[in-house]
């Protein structure tokens, strides 16, 4: 009896000792608010402001307030989901218990087909940066590297990846917010530009391409909050998956809070006239100040951005990858992870996708590889009203009792989530009235036919 009272303790302090451990891995709200910024503010904020900018004039600061608004509905209805659901998949998950099978797979592989699409994007504008300082080393050569350490990082484990975009996220927010108490030195005018420039506020006229312009450039302001399915795919790393709404919604606040300020004292700094997508607004904006090293400075937070984008891409796409395996999606095989947590396998299949899709931007002409990433930004909006509908279907079956420890309801739903779908709807056809976004818009349909003809395939193979 002795012996087998020993043996007890000891598989007990086993238990405990694993259940240590697993919660070692486990993330808190903030750290994954820190990593939904990391991944979300990328390179297309820095740099692709400026069309947003060129088609909306000031109103692009409306623009940015509704996108603000969707992402909150989207997330709200997200958090919802992930709080009184214990499956794990996120989104794809929910959709496949809203609306069946098929729902699921392809709101699955819509994800991976636009993060690896917005994966290989971030890659080569990585390269480009790089050429800043050495041009003479080959493109090729730079995204090879970056892919390289983008793959080591998501090798490291889930502590190790939200430690450094962690990181990156404070970069990105330090140049922002910098920006911003830059911009409020000027507005006092305790900051003045060091040679003769456009230095009066441009806000007016506030609508100068019309509501046409205004509408038109909706759907690159959308992209900017594009990521924010990542907070929901890692709600199962959190210590308290309860505390989900608390780190996604702050991180939508943060963001929105961020990106209006920003581009408001971009657009008080100067004129938007002279404001193009073929330069970042917030490097015409400071140059006229004289700022020594500038150009370096940037160059060094366009790769930071980029960069935590595309390992944020990564980590994101794996875990649906792994997501999809384990519900019959994808080869049984992939749904296999290391004793840090790393599934290995979908990581492999990943950088094989990633390396075709580097090929593929070197072989296809810019404009086509444009559509394809614009067709990429436009599936993962799409996701978003899978995101509401699975919503609307599934919170029938919840109960609604605040007293529960696991409790999350989205204000005013079902009614905000059917705001959220007819914005969305409204920003995509915005879309339509723009050739290069119009040929996007139909190949992302082109893409969902075809997902869905290989779900049929599947199905039938079984």
């Amino acid at each position: 009896m002795r012996n087998e009272h020993i043996v007890q303790q000891s598989v007990q302090r086993t238990q405990e000792k694993k259940a240590k451990k697993g919660e070692d891995h486990k993330l808190h709200w903030w750290q994954l608010t820190l990593i939904g910024i990391g991944s979300i503010i990328g390179a297309g904020f820095f740099l692709g402001t400026g069309l947003s900018i060129e088609r909306a004039g000031p109103s692009v600061l409306l623009n940015y307030l509704l996108a603000g608004l969707i992402a909150f509905l989207v997330f709200s209805a997200l958090a919802e989901m992930s709080v009184h659901d214990q499956e794990t998949g996120s989104f794809r998950k929910y959709a496949q218990i809203a609306f069946g099978h098929s729902m699921g797979f392809m709101s699955g592989w819509m994800y991976w087909v636009s993060g690896l699409l917005i994966m290989a994007s971030e890659i080569t504008a990585l390269g480009l940066f790089t050429q800043y300082w050495f041009p003479e080393v080959p493109l090729w050569l730079f995204m090879i590297l970056y892919s390289a350490l983008g793959l080591g990082i998501n090798l490291l484990g889930v502590n190790n990846f939200s430690t450094l975009e962690s990181l990156f996220a404070v970069v990105k927010l330090a140049t922002l917010i910098g920006f911003i108490g830059f911009g409020i030195l000027f507005l006092f005018g305790i900051a003045t530009p060091a040679s003769a420039g456009q230095t009066e506020s441009s806000l007016i006229p506030f609508f100068p391409n019309g509501l046409m312009g205004t509408w038109s450039a909706m759907i690159f302001v959308l992209f900017s909050f594009g990521g924010i399915a990542v907070v929901g795919l890692m709600s199962n790393d959190l210590k308290h998956k309860d505390e989900t709404p608390k780190a996604g919604l702050t991180t939508v606040i943060a963001l929105t809070t961020l990106y209006v300020l920003s581009i408001f004292f971009i657009l008080y700094m100067v004129s938007w006239s002279i404001i193009s997508e073929e330069e970042s607004p917030f490097v015409t904006a400071l140059p006229q100040f004289q700022l020594p090293l500038l150009g370096s400075i940037f160059t060094i937070i366009l790769i930071t951005a980029a960069f935590s984008t595309m390992v944020g891409a990564l980590f994101s796409i794996t875990k649906v990858l792994v997501s999809l395996s384990h519900a019959g999606d994808a080869p049984n095989a992939l749904d296999h992870h290391t004793k840090k947590g790393v599934a290995t396998r979908a990581l492999g299949v990943n950088a094989i996708a990633l390396s075709l899709m580097i090929v593929v931007s070197y072989v296809l002409p810019d404009k086509v590889y444009e559509y394809l990433t614009t067709a990429a930004g436009i599936m993962l909006i799409l996701n978003w009203i899978v995101i509401l509908a699975s919503q609307i279907k599934n919170r029938k079956h919840y109960i609604e009792t605040p007293s529960k420890k696991r409790y999350f309801k989205m204000i005013g739903a079902p009614f905000t989530s059917y705001l959220g779908i007819a914005l969305i709807l409204f920003a995509i056809s915005g879309a339509a009235f723009q050739e290069s976004e119009r040929i996007g818009l139909f190949i992302s349909f082109g893409v969902m036919v075809t997902i869905f003809i290989s779900y049929l395939f599947v199905r039938k193979t079984r």
